[in-house]
């Protein structure tokens, strides 16, 4: 998707746990390993930016998991379990929000032929030690497995 503005974007980024692995996608232009995620475009919130982003980039059917917003007001959403900003280029930025989700499948096909990556891996805690990757990924993957590690 175009950039919603010149100088920042919101993204999300979701780490999706099955039978005690973890899904890395590697990042089509950037180059490293991360989890499915992508721009949350302007007709939707966040959540629905990660079940998007990942049906997309991974045809997976995905459950969120984490805590409910609080609020008088509807509307309410899954609150991420992080969230950081990261220069893009030298002018832009994402701000990411961080979503750890579990999937009863791990059959990865994507539905977008621009989403397409031949390098997706579901992976183990050792696996993970032994991967080049973003600290920050590595963070994220291992906290996932933890987490979520014994469901489905």
């Amino acid at each position: 998707m175009p950039h919603i503005h010149e100088k920042i974007d919101f993204a999300v980024e979701v780490f999706i746990v099955h039978n005690g692995r973890v899904l890395l996608r590697m990042h089509d232009k950037m180059k490293v390993w991360l989890g499915p995620g992508g721009h949350i475009e302007l007709d939707e919130d966040p959540v629905q930016a990660a079940l998007r982003e990942t049906r997309e980039e991974v045809g997976l059917e995905i459950e969120l998991v984490g805590v409910e917003t609080i609020g008088v007001h509807s509307g309410n959403l899954l609150a991420p379990v992080g969230i950081h900003r990261h220069r893009i280029t030298p002018t832009h930025e994402h701000v990411a929000l961080i979503y750890f989700a579990k999937s009863k499948d791990d059959t990865v096909a994507p539905q977008k032929q621009s989403d397409r990556s031949d390098d997706c891996r579901w992976c183990t805690m050792e696996d993970l030690e032994k991967m080049d990757l973003l600290p920050e990924t590595r963070q994220y993957a291992i906290a996932a497995l933890k987490k979520l590690g014994s469901t489905m």
